[in-house]
């Protein structure tokens, strides 16, 4: 019952901030100048057209001699008011406008046809940095003030001070460019699950799971190094259990309480840094997209990937206070 009534008011404060954060996002980007980008060969009016019936703005008129446009801009909440039409009324979250490669497409079709790079190299980033960070900590809480110890910790400083763009060039340049084992960019196409197409997210994947290796040794490092010393793990070595035994069915089930949400953290935090990594190596998917909606003031590009990006972080929270209990059936969320 507790935990219904929390899920319940967490959810109404989600939905809450969801809604103010777009508004803010909307009223934002609305007060920004309207640029129309065009390229050769590309008609100017068509762009003003789609402007005119998408809502934005009004009573466009071409002066012949300057060939320079003037316009009346639709008031903001007018605006508003005619996007949630549009969405609740037709499901139509509107069209490209100044992005020339998709240019007149809806945007939830762009928005499906590359989502799945992005889920594909945040997953694989996922797998493969949770067993080998998961695997450093509990070497360093074990092998605590030893020399394995000092190195793994070492290398936990390297990796986290060191941002994801400088690991990605490094990256490029040491495994792309001179040991030539992965192509620099990932390859195009939709065949996702090929031998190619996963080589060339090789790359990315590794670039974004190196921070997030060291994050998971830190986690772990830190609370089985403190759990190890509890008294309890003293009376299960002294009703025989080895230590394998006592750190394997003990520790790490009281250690996960901490470091179980801290893994669906730094999985949020790399599916919202993989922006700039999927920028470096060329990956079709949302975040290089959002940068492109963001530099060409592309409007329901920016709204759609805005609240694309705003919702992953919220529900993250709430599955992340709610994991809390499913690990530890003793803590109850929103008992008094």
């Amino acid at each position: 019952m507790y935990m219904f009534k929390y899920v319940t008011k967490r959810l109404g404060l989600m939905i809450s901030t969801f809604l103010i954060i777009m508004f803010m996002c909307f009223v934002l980007i609305k007060l920004l100048p309207i640029t129309v980008t065009v390229q050769m060969g590309q008609d100017a009016n068509i762009i003003i057209r789609q402007l005119e019936g998408r809502g934005y703005i009004q009573n466009a008129v071409m002066d012949p001699a300057t060939q320079t446009w003037s316009y009346e801009r639709v008031p903001i909440m007018i605006q508003l008011g005619n996007y949630l039409n549009r969405i609740f009324s037709y499901g139509d979250f509107g069209i490209g406008v100044n992005i020339p490669s998709y240019r007149g497409r809806p945007v939830i079709s762009v928005f499906l046809e590359k989502l799945p790079p992005t889920i594909l190299i945040n997953l694989y980033s996922t797998f493969i940095g949770v067993p080998i960070g998961l695997g450093l900590g509990i070497l360093a809480a074990l092998k605590k003030n030893k020399w394995q110890d000092q190195l793994i910790n070492i290398l936990i400083i390297l990796l986290i001070s060191m941002p994801s763009i400088v690991m990605g060039l490094i990256i490029q340049y040491l495994l792309c460019f001179k040991a030539g084992w992965f192509p620099t960019t990932m390859n195009s196409g939709y065949e996702y699950f090929t031998w190619s197409m996963f080589r060339s997210m090789l790359p990315p994947v590794l670039a974004l799971c190196l921070g997030s290796v060291a994050g998971y040794a830190r986690y772990t490092r830190a609370e089985l190094s403190e759990v190890l010393t509890n008294e309890f793990m003293l009376l299960a070595r002294t009703k025989g259990l080895t230590r394998g035994q006592a750190t394997l069915r003990h520790a790490m089930r009281n250690s996960m309480v901490v470091i179980f949400p801290s893994i669906l953290s730094e999985f949020i935090g790399v599916l919202s840094g993989s922006m700039i990594i999927e920028s470096m190596f060329s990956v079709p998917g949302v975040g290089r997209l959002y940068l492109d909606a963001i530099n060409t003031v592309d409007y329901d590009f920016f709204m759609l990937l805005s609240g694309f990006y705003t919702l992953v972080g919220l529900l993250a929270g709430i599955v992340i206070d709610i994991s809390y209990g499913f690990i530890d059936p003793r803590i109850r969320m929103g008992a008094k």
